[in-house]
């Protein structure tokens, strides 16, 4: 059981955790027709959209209700139903997020009772799903942002219209997943005979159209319809840590039992994950993903010698961390430190002495002497500085072309994780 520090420092030097706002973002990219909306400045939705936009290298449809210096004061009441009533107008949205900032959180804005008087005076949207995230920036990070919104959606969308669909799983995906990872995730369940409905659905975001006219929304994700359908699910696969909360309110809500999956890398988290889908489709392991995992256990036995008491330094969010640690582990490296940015119960159950949550400086201090870093971008300045080679994961990755598609997911991912982590350890390039 790790000990979970926090450092006592009064200033964040070299921040390593993104706002809840980029979070709650990043999971409306998911759903097909979504309009992200965020509540307080343009200067806030800039800085929500810039990371993203660097990261996925995509269009991010994002609008803003533009509050002033004199709206804030005043109230924001008139910014968002103007902005609704706009966005509505203009682009046709199938669904709206409507995420708040720090400063109208800190004002105070009742957005509930705003929704509420904006449906009384417009009976015309009743029928436009609108959820509503809180995401003020002073607390939470990315993950937490993802999961709310996620958790939000789930609260708001599915509706029972018959009964169960045996074949049928809702699989809930954390920020931990990349885009690539949610499409290889679909590929194995589909191979059991099982429809799966993710939410979100960032695979979509693989093969964005480019002759398609911007209209501010999403083209690709999970489709209204498929969200209300969720309610008639078999069964309900949560994967990473953050999830959980999500899965407990649909097992609440509809009786649909679930199952949370920390990691689905490496050889015994695969294969955990498999037998689970041969216990609900009541089909066996596929032919392709045996020889995967003998594919795997030869590269395994051959990459081995590379990665045996390596010392790695990680600084991730929460379920990535914990993912990433439970795989390192069981090639024999050892965690000479793991920094992550906010408390969740799965830290406490890593197999490590300590956990620090802080920032990128408490990173660079406590990595001096790993033979690898773990990070994202923003940590390439102290590769370069402790000529340490760094892998690059979590988000943004800006300085590396093609992460949306790279998946780490199952026998076929964890084989690309292991060659591209053992080249780097051979190279040694930062």
């Amino acid at each position: 059981m790790a000990i979970i520090s926090v450092t006592s420092t009064s200033v964040t030097v070299n921040p390593l955790k993104q706002s809840q706002a980029i979070g709650a973002t990043l999971a409306f990219l998911g759903v097909k027709g979504m309009l992200p909306l965020l509540h307080g400045s343009p200067g806030c939705s800039a800085f929500t959209k810039i990371p993203l936009a660097q990261h996925l290298r995509e269009t991010i449809p994002l609008s803003s209700t533009a509050m002033t210096e004199v709206s804030t004061i005043l109230g924001g009441e008139d910014k968002v139903e103007q902005a609704i009533l706009q966005l509505v107008q203009s682009s046709q949205p199938e669904i709206i997020g409507l995420c708040t900032t720090g400063m109208t959180e800190t004002r105070g804005d009742d957005m509930r009772r705003f929704i509420k008087d904006i449906r009384y005076r417009y009976p015309d949207l009743d029928n436009l799903p609108i959820v509503l995230v809180s995401t003020p920036d002073f607390k939470g990070t990315l993950q937490d942002g993802f999961a709310a919104a996620v958790e939000s959606i789930v609260k708001e969308l599915p509706q029972k219209s018959h009964g169960c669909c045996p074949q049928q799983v809702t699989v809930l995906v954390s920020s931990a997943f990349t885009p690539g990872d949610v499409e290889a995730i679909k590929e194995i369940i589909a191979a059991f005979g099982l429809e799966a409905i993710a939410v979100p659905d960032l695979s979509g975001l693989l093969d964005s159209r480019v002759d398609h006219d911007y209209m501010g929304i999403t083209t690709s994700g999970t489709s209204v319809g498929q969200l209300r359908a969720i309610a008639n699910s078999v069964f309900t696969l949560a994967l990473g840590e953050s999830m959980r909360g999500t899965a407990k309110i649909l097992e609440q809500k509809f009786s649909i039992p679930y199952e949370v999956f920390g990691e689905l890398t490496g050889l015994d988290a695969t294969d955990k994950f498999l037998q689970a889908l041969a216990d609900i489709s009541g089909n066996g392991v596929p032919a392709k993903y045996r020889h995967q995992r003998r594919q795997l256990q030869d590269v395994m036995l051959h990459t081995h010698i590379y990665f045996g008491c390596k010392r790695v330094a990680l600084a991730l969010e929460p379920d990535l961390l914990s993912s990433m640690v439970s795989f390192l582990q069981s090639m024999g490296m050892q965690i000479h430190a793991a920094v992550t940015t906010t408390r969740s119960p799965v830290l406490e159950k890593l197999a490590i002495p300590c956990v620090t949550i802080g920032d990128l400086e408490d990173f660079e201090q406590l990595a001096v002497g790993s033979e690898l870093l773990i990070a994202n971008s923003h940590a390439n300045a102290i590769s370069q500085r402790l000529q340490i080679p760094l892998y690059r994961q979590g988000i943004p990755i800006s300085d590396r072309l093609g992460h949306a598609m790279f998946a780490k997911v199952g026998y076929q991912g964890t084989i690309q994780l292991l060659f591209d982590i053992g080249n780097l350890l051979l190279t040694k390039t930062y």
